[in-house]
């Protein structure tokens, strides 16, 4: 018994490395008269590859394996035997070892399906799977399972991405991958009506009750819409695969945000259905102080403003989902999600301008007023899709699935101002001296039809290969009123701030990817990918028409190399990338909210293309795991936050351009390791130098950047649970500007009650100080400014959720395809538009 326990252990260390061919034991039988014996390992609950399953070859008696092999990503598997009676024995950590009897003849054989059940207790009428580890570091991604960390219980996505390896997210919500922002978020590996506009703000309305995991991938394969410089982001979010009615609800207090949550699912043989649905209210205060050095002809000018902000907003979040398997090789999916949210951002403006020595020419820059600003951003957004996926008896990792969504992203971005004169400066009584109210209405309209096949070839060789059509059409339309106190008695429409932009984006593309593998130590996975893009925009009432169209190859190319120690692999991939600017970044739209520094979009911008180049080393055991990365990347035409000065109004003009050269390299280490039982204890570090060149600007911007971050788990007295998170991130660089960095922290604390049925967790975050601050400099020919942003980060939520109904893990669920359209350039907070 003893050598079956020793090769589970060393067959098990090759869980993070590509399917291993059969190692046989000495035998006198001639390798020739050996027979293929095929198969694929899945979920018994949900029909999913269990990738990198343990399958060993036994004897009828005694415990020295015969053959024995980790299954590839898909689970699938591949050993040779001389022919004759053995015992297969298939196991993961996790799950229950399945052993079945095996005959092997002249012929090859093949399992099939070999299913594994979860590792479960039966609690009361709930059944509460072995716990997760926290992170997993997997051949092409890193899996955060957000659903394991109970500091997450009552927060937002914002906190789970916050707490996910490789990625940053600073106070305003932008999230940055290895230092770039040029990344694409997805939900349940689709695109998102609910992300595609300010994805800082999208972010908040998610409650992290609703995410299962976040999965990380650096460089995706072909299969993949042709990412940009960062990578791709997936949230996925929980469903059901259980056969019976079940459901949860929860609630969570705290003094930044609250929510109501519920969900509920049943499945009855063929059919299944999936429900959630939340109501959220977050509060998000902050103030800020900044002051701007103008260099004028002869002159210096000081710019001195300070803002209090309390930026406050409530909706709702809801998805529902059926799914129809008529057969155990056919199945049909129909999912909706959508969201409503209100955002209402009050601020309180003091504005000094002056201009020293005072010069007769610059009387009319010389400014002192207040500000009282009332933004209100109301949204909806909704995503429909349906698919059908057909899979062969015959052939398990043969694949074919046609897939359709349309995506709908509706608000408004609604302000009103009124400016006072300074106490000193009011003549007749009344310091109202300027209004101001706007309207502008976006509009983003996304439909989606793809087909994917995959199909396997004798072996571990296997070709995918698929088409996709993305009809995408953007509408932005601002309005802008005035109201000079004394000059008009009513509001009068401001012609050269209003205006309709319309745009449209059409995308083809096609995609094959062959994977193979030479000998026993290297697997290969080649791809190509082509893109054909045609554009059209419009100015309603203008000359601004405007048309281009473009195509472009994208090859990527994976290879992994099984080194000698069981569990360890070496791997190199390269993908060339697209991304797209979306109307974040192309919305004209100009925000004057703050008349010394305004910003709009450029709907000339061109889309981005990037070389991406990753070695990675992976070496994995039971208790623990390792992975250590460089990287490097190089964009050509990247698309960057440019700032300008108007000399006439003595104030800064932020757009976008594709205006600099950008080139990354850094490296990235990952660690985990389970020392006693029911601890877990985690690591990340990435370290990486950023270079940007723009010729146009004649200008040089670099820095070494890094952050560092550890989590960990630990589960006492079967009812407890402790966890803990800290990170620390080095700031960012742009073109023109440096940020500083900034520290985040929490502690959680989980009870298990009423027959495992229900948790009580408390959370506190940032906790010793009341919050953090973000500084800002940034630097031009024309101007030096300083900035300093205090956002409140100190939160405390206590959590209840309980769960109900009765569940059996019999269902006959199937593998489902689902979009993935990551090729667009999102927003952030930070910029302004439809």
């Amino acid at each position: 018994m003893k050598h079956y326990i020793t090769y589970l252990l060393l067959a098990s260390a090759l869980g993070y490395g590509h399917t291993v061919q059969a190692q046989s034991a000495p035998t006198s039988t001639a390798q020739s008269t050996s027979t293929r014996l095929t198969g694929t390992v899945l979920d018994e609950a949900n029909k999913q590859p269990v990738p990198f399953a343990t399958v060993a070859l036994l004897p009828p008696t005694g415990d020295k394996p015969v053959a024995g092999a980790a299954c590839d990503e898909k689970g699938s598997f591949v050993l040779t035997a001389p022919a004759g009676t053995y015992r297969l024995v298939v196991s993961f950590v996790g799950y229950t070892s399945r052993t079945e009897t095996v005959t092997l003849g002249a012929t090859a054989k093949d399992m099939g399906q070999l299913t594994l059940a979860a590792t479960s207790q039966k609690l009361g009428e709930v059944t509460v799977v072995g716990e997760k580890p926290l992170v997993e570091a997997r051949p092409d991604r890193i899996v955060y399972n957000a659903e394991a960390d109970a500091t997450n219980t009552g927060g937002t996505a914002s906190d789970v991405l916050r707490k996910t390896p490789l990625l940053n997210v600073d106070a305003d919500g932008n999230v940055q991958l290895r230092g770039s922002s040029n990344l694409r978020v997805l939900i349940n590996n689709k695109p998102s009506a609910i992300l595609a506009g300010n994805l800082a703000e999208a972010l908040k309305q998610i409650p992290a009750d609703q995410i299962k995991a976040v999965e990380v991938l650096t460089t995706p394969s072909a299969k993949y819409d042709a990412e940009g410089t960062g990578g791709v982001v997936n949230i996925v979010l929980k469903k059901n695969s259980l056969q019976g009615v079940n459901g949860r609800v929860g609630v969570a207090v705290g003094n930044r945000n609250q929510n109501l949550n519920g969900a509920l699912n049943a499945r009855r043989g063929k059919v299944g259905f999936t429900s959630s649905l939340s109501g959220f209210y977050n509060q998000y205060p902050g103030r800020s102080n900044s002051s701007r050095t103008d260099y004028l002809d002869g002159a210096i000018g000081q710019l001195t403003q300070n803002t209090e902000n309390k930026s406050r907003g409530g909706g709702g979040f809801g998805k529902v989902g059926l799914t129809f398997d008529p057969t155990e090789q056919s199945g049909f999916t129909l999912d909706f999600t959508g969201n409503a949210y209100h955002s209402v951002n009050d601020q309180d403006l003091f504005n000094e301008y002056r201009v020293l020595p005072q010069l007769s020419q610059y009387n009319n820059l010389n400014t002192r007023y207040t500000r009282d600003i009332q933004q209100r951003t109301p949204s909806r957004n909704y995503d429909v899709s349906a698919g059908y996926t057909r899979t062969f008896k015959d052939q398990p990792r043969r694949e074919w699935s046609v897939l359709g969504q349309h995506s709908v992203s509706r608000s408004r971005q609604n302000y009103t101002l009124d400016q006072f004169r300074a106490p000193e400066l009011v003549e007749n009584g009344n310091p109202l001296e300027y209004q101001e109210r706007s309207e502008n209405l976006a509009l983003n309209r996304e439909t989606t039809i793809q087909t994917d096949y995959v199909h396997p070839f004798k072996g571990k060789t296997t070709l995918e290969t698929g088409a996709k059509a993305i009809l995408r059409q953007v509408n932005s339309d601002y309005d802008l009123d005035t109201l000079r106190t004394g000059q008009q008695a009513n509001f009068a429409r401001n012609d050269l701030r209003s205006n309709a932009f319309d745009y449209r984006q059409n995308v083809l593309a096609t995609y094959g990817s062959l994977g193979f593998s030479l000998g026993k130590k290297y697997s290969f996975t080649l791809g190509t990918r082509a893109e054909y893009t045609d554009i059209k925009g419009e100015f309603v009432g203008e000359n601004g028409r405007f048309r281009n169209d473009y195509l472009n190859v994208l090859p990527t190319l994976s290879a992994t190399r099984n080194l000698k120690k069981d569990g360890q692999t070496l791997g190199l991939t390269y993908a060339r990338r697209i991304q797209r600017p979306q109307i974040y970044f192309l919305s004209p739209y100009v925000n004057q909210t703050d008349p010394r520094n305004i910003s709009y979009g450029n709907p000339e911008l061109r889309p981005e293309l990037t070389q991406n180049l990753d070695v990675s080393y992976n070496t994995y055991s039971e208790k623990s795991s390792l992975t250590l990365s460089l990287y490097g990347r190089r964009t050509n035409n990247s698309i960057e936050s440019v700032l300008t000065y108007n000399d006439t109004l003595a104030r800064s003009e932020s757009t976008f351009q594709n205006i600099a050269n950008s080139s990354t390299i850094g490296s990235n280490l990952y660690a985990s390791v389970r020392p006693v039982k029911g601890l877990q204890i985690g690591g990340n570090v990435d370290v990486n130098y950023v270079h940007l060149k723009s010729v146009a600007l004649n200008r040089t911007s670099s820095r070494f950047l890094y952050n560092v971050s550890a989590n960990s788990s630990y589960k006492f007295k079967e009812k407890y649970t402790a966890q803990f998170y800290a990170g620390y991130y080095a700031g960012w660089v742009q073109l023109q500007s440096r940020n500083s960095g900034y520290y985040y922290y929490s502690l959680g604390l989980k009870r298990t009650f009423l027959n495992d049925k229900a948790d009580l967790t408390l959370n506190a975050n940032t906790f010793l100080q009341s919050g953090i601050n973000f500084r800002n400099t940034t630097t031009t020919p024309n101007f030096v400014s300083r900035s300093n942003f205090f956002s409140y980060q100190r939160s405390v939520r206590l959590s209840f959720s309980y769960r109900f109904g009765k569940v059996d893990s019999g269902a006959p669920q199937r593998r489902r395809r689902s979009i993935q359209n990551n090729d667009s350039k999102s927003g952030s907070s930070g910029q302004q538009g439809g």
